[in-house]
């Protein structure tokens, strides 16, 4: 495993400092079985289910997942999701995505309600700036939390795998 690496210094660098965008609006999720996919959304992250309109053919929901940010859920009726794919990088094109807790609060509560669930392991990754725990969904998204590290030394980036000191369980 590589160690830390510190970031080239942007000086001199032509950038736009003001970025057009603003993070993600949704995510359009599918599954097949809306009531489970809320279920677990809503108890072990506090989300909101802003939307859910059963129809004939399909059931489409929402889920507010942050101030901007939502799941576009879509259970097509007869529709059988495919099995989970597991290897990172053979998800396809979205391999996963990340979730931002409210505070390092958050994150420990997150974190210990997935580990009740079986969703996670407990292993936390300190990617230097950030905290990190992977998890799976009742559909088999592989997703993560993140969260600021407070521990974090400027310019410091740490290799995938590098475990979080504060959440050592040795």
């Amino acid at each position: 495993m590589a160690g830390p690496s510190t970031l080239p210094s942007l000086e001199g660098l032509h950038y736009r400092p003001a970025m057009l965008l603003d993070g993600f609006n949704h995510v359009a999720v599918l599954t097949s079985d809306t009531d489970r996919l809320h279920a677990f959304y809503t108890e072990v992250f506090d989300v909101a289910v802003a939307h859910d309109d059963p129809q004939q053919q399909l059931r489409f929901s929402i889920l507010h997942v942050g101030p901007h940010t939502e799941f576009n859920v879509f259970e097509l009726h007869g529709n059988h999701t495919p099995p989970p794919q597991v290897p990172m990088f053979g998800r396809g094109r979205l391999d996963h995505i990340g979730l931002q807790a409210a505070s390092l609060e958050a994150f420990e509560e997150i974190r210990r309600r997935l580990i009740v669930r079986g969703a996670c392991d407990e292993f936390v990754t300190d990617f230097g700036p950030v905290l990190s725990l992977f998890f799976r969904d009742p559909d088999g998204l592989e997703a993560e939390v993140c969260v600021p590290n407070p521990n974090a030394q400027p310019g410091v980036f740490n290799p995938p795998g590098t475990p979080a000191t504060r959440y050592s369980t040795s």
